[in-house]
């Protein structure tokens, strides 16, 4: 049932007056839509932020009816109840609406936070995170940042204003909301809206619907938290391979750590902490800054080492670094790192000589099936 459905009889012709004022002027809003479409997505053009899209919409003449319906329960018994918009078409700030959708969370800040600096185009008059299901309740549902902007001296809203009232003075100034949330969330909303708002038939619902969303919504956020871990994850490495910035970094054991922890995190240190050791073993080399390392750490090449030597137990980062380094670097890495060959016990240089024997065999094979 809707607002409108229920709404008192003694006020349904000021809402029908206002229903058919808003079907007469919706052609004209329709280009104000666009309008602050267009002028929403220009902003992003110079930006390195890229939504994924921008739309809009224009509120429809049965959304319209509905809203305007609403009311305010009334002070006495008996009373005519109260509109809560009086004045639909200008109390409302959703008849325009423009929606932009990022790929991830962190983006749907950066967005809002772009539109509001366009101060020459637009005067932000609200700003709020909306939520069904907040972190504070101990819930789940989408969240999306909703602005409420102002157009400042637009022709277009200057045109609309004039279809409007005639006799008032056009200053092209208009509300409207933005809504800004990710990808995910939007599909979410939508789907929910469908569902759960615009069900006809409210005798049909079922709490195990709300049931079924709350674990979807769950769901999201859990997808949500790892799309941002893996973006971060991908600057951060991107990063290293930066010649200029953070592959210079050089290679104190702390950075080491954290290379490797970023690239490699499924082949952790069992024992100490302390990374002195793969310093050491990558200054033998001369291999003294962060994208020296992480061109070391090629997963194509980590995989060949793997089978190379078919490894009875997974190994730590001590046995694959040395091991990379072996295969870079052959008897070299022997020479620089093992015991003397005179010396009394050599039981490094033993076994890396058997590493390398069995590095080169397989080189050989793969070179004889080719």
């Amino acid at each position: 049932m809707s607002a409108w459905d229920d709404l008192d009889d003694r006020l349904r012709p000021a809402v029908e007056a206002s229903t058919r004022e808003f079907t007469r002027v919706r052609p004209q809003l329709e280009a104000v839509t666009e309008e602050m479409r267009r002028s929403i997505s220009a902003i992003f053009d110079p930006s390195d932020l890229r939504p994924l899209f921008v739309t809009a919409r224009t509120k429809t003449v049965e959304s319209f009816r509905d809203k305007a319906s609403r009311i305010l329960a009334p002070t006495e018994p008996g009373a005519v109840p109260a509109l809560v918009f009086p004045d639909p078409l200008r109390n409302l700030t959703d008849l325009v609406g423009i929606r932009v959708i990022t790929t991830l969370p962190h983006e749907v800040d950066l967005a809002a936070n772009l539109i509001k600096r366009q101060r020459q185009d637009f005067d932000c008059r609200g700003d709020r995170e909306k939520d069904i299901g907040s972190i504070e309740s101990g819930t789940y549902g989408y969240s999306s940042r909703h602005l409420i902007m102002r157009s400042i001296h637009n022709d277009v809203v200057r045109r609309y204003q004039q279809a409007l009232d005639p006799d008032s003075k056009a200053g092209g100034s208009y509300l409207f909301e933005v809504q800004v949330r990710t990808v995910l969330a939007h599909a979410w909303s939508e789907i929910e809206h469908d569902i759960r708002f615009k069900a006809s038939n409210p005798k049909a619902w079922s709490p195990y619907f709300d049931r079924q969303f709350t674990g979807t919504a769950a769901m999201l956020e859990t997808v949500e938290s790892a799309f941002a871990e893996l973006h971060e994850r991908y600057e951060t490495v991107t990063g290293f391979w930066d010649e200029a910035g953070e592959g210079s970094a050089p290679l104190t054991p702390n950075r080491i750590r954290h290379v490797w922890k970023t690239l490699l995190p499924h082949v952790d240190r069992k024992a100490d902490d302390n990374w002195g050791w793969a310093a050491e073993l990558l200054a033998a080399h001369g291999l003294r800054t962060t994208l020296e390392l992480v061109a070391l750490l090629q997963a194509d090449t980590i995989t060949t080492v793997r089978r190379a030597l078919d490894h009875r137990y997974s190994p730590g980062p001590d046995r694959l670094l040395d091991d990379m380094l072996l295969w870079h670097y052959g008897q070299r890495h022997i020479d620089l790192t093992a015991e003397a060959p005179d010396a009394e016990s050599t039981p490094r240089r033993d076994s890396l000589q058997r590493r390398m024997r069995s590095m080169q065999n397989y080189r050989a094979l793969q070179e004889n099936t080719r």
